[in-house]
């Protein structure tokens, strides 16, 4: 009896220490909960890069209406400066509103930097960045362009950007 008594003592001793602890399925309860809310977390990061692109567009398109008229307008002045038919005047009021769009313009391609910046930076994005990267550069052009005082053609380069911008969020859907 006390050599059975020592062979189960030293069973016992082996044995390890969580072998008598009740088991738990934990793992398989939380490996879902860490996988939805990792999804949860990209489709949040997906959705606000929507956001960002969809606010871009509304921007853009806004900026593209106000420069139609704008662009008309500088035209036409630029028309008459060359005619020597404006005032002082008109020239100085001409010379601002093309400073105030050139400047505006560099904000247009700062905006879609930090929106490729975002995109790049952000891993659930990335995908679509490959889409997105080089509407800055179109931005840029547009801005090249308003310096040559090619207004109407920096409007019609934005409209691709536009474009650009439209088909990457089409794809995030």
């Amino acid at each position: 009896m006390k050599k059975s008594f020592t062979i189960a003592l030293l069973c016992v001793a082996l044995l390890p220490i969580n072998a008598f602890s009740q088991k738990r399925r934990t793992s398989s309860k939380r490996t879902p909960r860490a996988t939805t809310s990792a999804a949860q977390r990209d489709a949040d990061a997906v959705r606000v890069g929507a956001t960002q692109l969809a606010d871009q567009i509304k921007n853009l398109t806004r900026f593209i209406y106000v420069l139609g008229g704008v662009a008309k307008g500088l035209e036409q002045a630029d028309g008459a400066i060359r005619r020597k038919e404006a005032s002082d005047a008109i020239i100085t009021s001409t010379e601002e509103s093309k400073t105030k769009v050139r400047g505006s313009l560099r904000d247009v391609r700062a905006g879609l930097d930090k929106l490729e910046i975002d995109f790049r930076s952000t891993p659930t994005l990335v995908a679509y960045y490959y889409k997105l990267a080089g509407v800055a550069d179109g931005a840029a052009k547009a801005e090249q362009l308003a310096a040559a005082n090619q207004f109407d053609q920096a409007g019609r380069t934005l409209l691709n950007v536009v474009n650009r911008l439209t088909d990457v969020l089409l794809d995030m859907k």
